[in-house]
Parts: C-alpha cells; sequence; structure tokens
C-alpha cells in the first residue's frame, strides 16, 4: 500500500487582522409655512410680544415660529423680529435653519437672509433675526393689495448625533485553498496513476501533476522514450523521507512542518537540495539554500561548502567560506570529519578558503 505524508500544510500566508468603521451622521429636513394676515392689526401689540405658528416636528422634536410684530426688545425699534423656538425642552439640538418673509402668496422673495447654525439647549431654546424686516416695509406692503398678508417659511434641517459602527463585509473571499485540496488528494491516493518504489517504500502520485511542477518528472513520464503503461519507477539512491518531502513540496509549494525541528535537520536540508536541483525545482533548492545559509556551523559547514559547490550556490559557498574564516574558526573546522570530505571531494576549494584568509588578514 502507498505510504504518503499526512503532515499539515504550513501556508505562512497570514493576512494582517483588518477592521473597520464608519461614523454616520443623519439629518433631517422640513419646511414649514406660517402665513400671517392683516399686519395693521397686530401693529402695535408691544415690544416682546409675539404670535405663533402651529407647532411642527422635525427630527423628533417640537418647533414652531414665533413672530414679534414690534420686535423682540427695544433695542430693535423700527423692526420686526421672527424667531425659531423648539418646545420640547432641548438638549444640545444641532440645527441649520432659514427663515425669510415671502409675499403675493408665497411667490415673492422679501427678505434673503442666509442659513443659522445653532444648537438648541434648555437655556437658549430660542434664536432668529431681532431685525427681520422693517415695520414700515410691512405698512406700506400692507397698503397694497396684499392687505398685509405674508408668509415666513422656515426650512428646517436637524442634524442627530453621530454614531459609530462596525462596518462588516459581507463578501468576505476565503483564502485561496488549492494546496490544501491537492494535500489531500495525495493523501488520499484518489486518481494516482504512478508510484516509486524508493529503497523498497511506495509512493503514490499523479504524473501530470508531477510533469507540470518538474521538467525532469515531465521527461521521466512523457518523453518519447517512456512507455504509457509504465506505473512504477524506482529510485535508489534518494532516502525516503527526502523523497517525502521532495512530493509535499511539489503538491502544497512548502516544506513539511516539523522539516526544521527534525534531528540532523542540517543533513536532511542538504539531500533535499540534491533532490530539489535533481528534479529541477528552482523554487525548493533556493528554500533548501537559504535554510542552509541559516545554519551553518562548525561542524556541518564544509559539508555544506562541498554541496555548495557541486550544485552552483553562489551565495550559499560564499556563505560557508566566511563563515570558515571569520573569528579564527578555521582551526577547528579543519578538524572535523566534514572537513575532511571536503578535501577529498573538492580540495580545489582550499585555494578559494585560503585567498579568503588572506583578504581577511590584509584588511
Amino acid at each position: 500500500m502507498a505510504k504518503n505524508s499526512t503532515a499539515v500544510v504550513n501556508h505562512d500566508h497570514r493576512s494582517l487582522s483588518e477592521t473597520s468603521s464608519r461614523c454616520f451622521t443623519e439629518s433631517l429636513t422640513a419646511t414649514h409655512n406660517f402665513e400671517v394676515a392683516s399686519y395693521p392689526l397686530l401693529a402695535g401689540m408691544g415690544v416682546g410680544k409675539y404670535i405663533s405658528s402651529c407647532i411642527f416636528s422635525v427630527g423628533g422634536h417640537d418647533w414652531t415660529i414665533r413672530f414679534y410684530p414690534d420686535g423682540n426688545n427695544a433695542e430693535c425699534a423700527g423692526n420686526a423680529s421672527a424667531f425659531l423656538y423648539c418646545t420640547s425642552q432641548p438638549k444640545g439640538v444641532r440645527t441649520k435653519f432659514t427663515l425669510n418673509m415671502l409675499e403675493k402668496e408665497g411667490k415673492v422673495l422679501v427678505t434673503s437672509f442666509g442659513s443659522l447654525e445653532h444648537t438648541f439647549s434648555s437655556s437658549i431654546d430660542d434664536f432668529g433675526f431681532s431685525k427681520f424686516v422693517e415695520k414700515s416695509r410691512l405698512l406700506k406692503s400692507s397698503s397694497d393689495a396684499t392687505g398685509g398678508y405674508f408668509t415666513i417659511r422656515c426650512v428646517l434641517t436637524v442634524i442627530k448625533e453621530p454614531r459609530t459602527e462596525l462596518k462588516r463585509n459581507l463578501f468576505v473571499v476565503p483564502r485561496p485553498n488549492l494546496q490544501d485540496h491537492l494535500q489531500q488528494m495525495w493523501k488520499d491516493g484518489q486518481g494516482a496513476d504512478v508510484k516509486f518504489s524508493v529503497s523498497g517504500q511506495l509512493f503514490s502520485a499523479h504524473r501530470y501533476l508531477l510533469a507540470a511542477r518538474s521538467p525532469v518528472f515531465k521527461a521521466e513520464l512523457f518523453g518519447p522514450m517512456t512507455e504509457k503503461a509504465t506505473e512504477s519507477i524506482t529510485i535508489d539512491d534518494i532516502e525516503p523521507p527526502i523523497f517525502e518531502a521532495l512530493l509535499h513540496f511539489i503538491y502544497t509549494d512548502s516544506i513539511l512542518d516539523d522539516w526544521d525541528s527534525k534531528e540532523g535537520k542540517t543533513t536532511n536540508m542538504q539531500h533535499l537540495l540534491v533532490a530539489a536541483d535533481r528534479y529541477g525545482l528552482e523554487r525548493l533548492r533556493v528554500i533548501c539554500e537559504g535554510r542552509l545559509r541559516d545554519s551553518i556551523d562548525l561542524e556541518t559547514v564544509a559539508t555544506t561548502l562541498v554541496l555548495a559547490e557541486q550544485h552552483h550556490c553562489r551565495d550559499l559557498k560564499e556563505a560557508c567560506i566566511g563563515f570558515m574564516t571569520s573569528q579564527n574558526r578555521l582551526g577547528d573546522i579543519m578538524a572535523t570529519d566534514g572537513f575532511k570530505h571536503l578535501m577529498a571531494s573538492c580540495p580545489l576549494l582550499m585555494k578559494d578558503i585560503l585567498d579568503k584568509v588572506s583578504c581577511v588578514l590584509s584588511g
């Protein structure tokens, strides 16, 4: 029976947590027309006395327009006054409003005051114009065809308290999971159409996926010399754990989770780099090269250097030579079995090492 890895894929695609909130400030606007008839009969009521419109509601509050035919105080002599009054005991009600006078059934604008901004509270519950319109202007209009009839128009906007709420993304796109599906397909062996006998241990796989990921597998499985009936391939020069890690990468584009925590991880990574180079998996080769560079130590630097030389890993080679020739380490490294292997396998590397030592000393 085929044996495949059951390790969990670690894609290391951790996305930063992101939330959003949004502040809403709502407003409600309404218009109220207060019609005043027979102004001459109102003139002379007295300063500070007023007539009121009916109560109208806007934004959850009750309002009325107050018109003072003789003005709201002695300082506005000769003028009538108009104010917006909040009748519902306001507590910090923000508003924007206009008060203007119109004649001839609201078709002719007599005043042209701009918008006022005011926050109504229990202590200041009205706001408007002490000098709204000259009384003489009203009396003149009364002698005309209007008969003292005019309209006070209030356009009122009540601004509600801002509120903030969490902004929810109703269309959250799930993270990519193709690698999960491919790993599960490999684990289950469903649709597998080729087997590898690696030192006596069987591994099932999917030839089209192998060919898509590796030019070497593509040549082996679909090349001109390949027999279509080939269902089993024997590999004797790779250890089963290394081949398992190779297949895991082909299906998931990642290295096994516990690969770095295993005993002899540097040796395993060296063998995996060799396998990656053999099967043309450039990304895996570079990953292995980087991890070997990060794990250089006295015992393994010489063998890693040999590997870097044989597989044309220039950056890894420079890192190994740099490590060997710094901090007086070379003597201890030369005493290791790995250095003996270096001298037997790649004696010309000694020249590169000595050249680096010379540069260090002269520097």
